[in-house]
């Protein structure tokens, strides 16, 4: 009977390609995760997401964390899920915690806020009055985009502040905007053997008229627990 590799063996593949030395100008590596159901959906129409992905699924994103230098989600994200965004399944240090609230709407008590952990940067918009803290948090100004805050912007703000290797993780608008954008390197999307008829859809892009229209990706498949992690590769525009 074959033995089954070891962990370091057995991830090689999935995550030797994030160690790269980045390729942009900007000296920056984006990568997006995303866990869906079978049908596409990512949340209940109520934001419940507790848990699409299975117990690999969860572990595979502290992985992901710990790889990178910042994680960055959208404030619907904190709102909903109240997330800690660390490390704590798995070996290695947590990421610079990155909360994108353009108008700076969220409440204090959240946990990325309060507390001891990992450093947190509050980005909004440079019209928007408030402190230069928000609790435990650093506030900075970032300039507006076509659509919330400018992606390009997001990026040089990390950047100059060492933070080049980042993992964007949510929510679903927030990952869209940064694939839409062409601003991302790598996308791991988790598919769940799950069939949910409706929610959240995982990528809430504009539709095309035609097929021919439609981005089309090469992937590798990896088995993760009872789900299926799609990787695949992106060529930044941005």
């Amino acid at each position: 009977m074959d033995q089954p590799l070891p962990d370091p063996v057995r991830f090689a593949p999935l995550y030797a390609p994030l160690l790269a030395v980045p390729e942009a100008a900007d000296g920056c590596f984006v990568i997006a995760r995303a866990a869906q159901s079978l049908d596409g959906y990512i949340a209940t129409r109520d934001g419940e997401s507790f848990w699409v992905g299975g117990p690999e699924d969860l572990a595979h994103t502290h992985r992901l964390r710990s790889l990178c230098d910042a994680v960055v989600v959208g404030a619907s994200t904190v709102r909903t899920d109240n997330p800690q965004l660390t490390t704590r399944l798995v070996a290695g240090p947590s990421p610079v915690r990155v909360v994108l609230d353009t108008e700076r709407r969220l409440a204090g008590h959240y946990r990325v806020f309060t507390g001891e952990g990992p450093e947190t940067l509050l980005l909004c918009a440079p019209d928007i009055a408030g402190d230069s803290t928000f609790g435990t948090a650093r506030a900075v100004k970032v300039r507006r985009g076509s659509y919330g805050l400018d992606i390009e912007a997001i990026l040089a703000a990390l950047a100059e502040r060492g933070l080049r290797r980042i993992l964007i993780e949510g929510g679903g608008i927030t990952v869209a905007s940064f694939l839409q954008s062409g601003a991302l390197d790598r996308l791991h999307v988790t598919i769940a053997p799950l069939l949910m008829g409706g929610g959240i859809p995982a990528f809430p892009l504009p539709p095309v008229d035609r097929l021919a229209d439609a981005s089309r990706f090469g992937w590798t498949i990896h088995p993760l627990g009872g789900d299926l992690l799609v990787d695949i590769p992106l060529i930044r525009r941005v």
